[in-house]
């Protein structure tokens, strides 16, 4: 079974915020001739991983369908970091408030490159291991289903497909990885192809 933790420590950087080493990921890598809005929104998100007796698996939320943005979309468990905050802590706080499983759960080992949307929002993705056992209780105001993808699949590049839709009478272009009921797609695909090419670009860390 892969060491995906050991792996992602050798690629990752480190959790102090700072002078990024990498240029910011965005919606509009596979839309560059789209009109780009700023990306003003502070976000950050939570990259979970569980180790389960068949492998490690992510955990990833389905957004409740009455959300104002983004309503059913499969999502990592995250958002807009409060006022003297920082991202860190805001993954944190958002990945308990979201499934209930408790910020302490979580060791964060390392993040990677930001990410843009086309909705404005500057996102910074931290990964973490969890600690089983943990148990889920998701707030449904915000989360329809949390639920667990093998990693092994999200991080084989075979399975990303370049997509499309009719957004604003253009194509808007994404990456999709679809796993059983689930549609894997946008920001949240986007960020995994993200991480899934700094595996690949460092060898030391896909051996």
């Amino acid at each position: 079974m892969a060491d995906w933790p050991a792996r992602l420590r050798a690629c990752l950087d480190p959790l102090e915020e700072g002078q990024e080493a990498r240029p910011a990921r965005s919606d509009y890598d596979l839309n560059t001739h789209a009109p780009r809005q700023r990306a003003s929104k502070r976000a950050a998100v939570l990259v979970p991983l569980v180790e389960r007796p068949q492998g490690w698996q992510l955990l990833l939320t389905r957004r409740a369908p009455g959300m104002p943005e983004h309503a059913g979309q499969v999502a990592f468990p995250g958002g807009r970091a409060n006022a003297g905050e920082s991202l860190a802590a805001a993954a944190l706080r958002e990945f308990e408030e979201e499934t209930g499983i408790s910020r302490d759960k979580a060791s964060l080992i390392g993040r990677f490159e930001r990410y843009e949307t086309v909705s404005g929002y500057d996102i910074m993705p931290f990964v973490a291991v969890l600690n089983t056992p943990f148990e889920v209780r998701p707030d449904p105001r915000e989360v329809e289903a949390v639920f667990e993808v093998p990693f092994d699949f999200l991080m084989d590049r075979a399975n990303h497909q370049r997509q499309w839709r009719e957004w604003q009478g253009q194509r808007r272009y994404f990456y999709a990885m679809p796993w059983q009921e689930h549609f894997i797609w946008g920001a949240t695909a986007g960020m995994l192809h993200a991480l899934a090419v700094r595996l690949e670009e460092t060898g030391s860390c896909c051996a």
